[in-house]
């Protein structure tokens, strides 16, 4: 398995996804990513910063947002990891195929009124629309999205 480039992890503040999203960029860049992917880099990163930590203000605000950014092997891949109750990860589980909650679905707003005012769905398909490959996984303690570019070592 490779290293994480960069691992970083932050309170689950709105004005902290600004960073993470900066910090991916830069990554991706030095990655050898595109110029012409970083945008879809940098939104597909601020929304699944932004999904967690809408989960963990909900359901454990003093737990940190976890993301890791690795560069190699011809592939830049971000990972956003939130660490919330399963609750916070069932909104989701629709778009994998998964049970979800009782009732399936969750109209916008749905368990409080959070900083996103989308459906947890919506959210994840239009990450799934902006990286080259996403992979979800829900697990007992929350949500992990992966997220890869292709990468060009050659690039500056």
């Amino acid at each position: 398995m490779t290293m994480a480039t960069v691992e970083m992890s932050f309170t689950p503040l709105p004005a902290h996804v600004r960073t993470a999203r900066l910090v991916a960029t830069a990554v991706a860049r030095r990655s050898g990513v595109d110029e012409a992917l970083l945008d879809e880099v940098r939104l597909a990163v601020g929304e699944a910063c932004s999904r967690a930590v809408e989960a963990h203000q909900e359901h454990c605000p003093a737990e940190p947002v976890r993301v890791a950014l690795t560069g190699n092997n011809g592939r830049f891949e971000v990972v956003v990891t939130d660490t919330a109750a399963q609750g916070a990860a069932t909104p989701a589980a629709g778009v994998n195929g998964g049970s979800g909650a009782p009732g399936g679905e969750h109209p916008a707003g749905a368990g409080g009124a959070g900083p996103l005012a989308v459906p947890a769905e919506l959210g994840l398909a239009v990450i799934e629309g902006l990286a080259d490959d996403v992979e979800i996984a829900h697990t007992d303690a929350g949500l992990s999205i992966r997220m890869s570019w292709p990468s060009s070592p050659a690039a500056s």
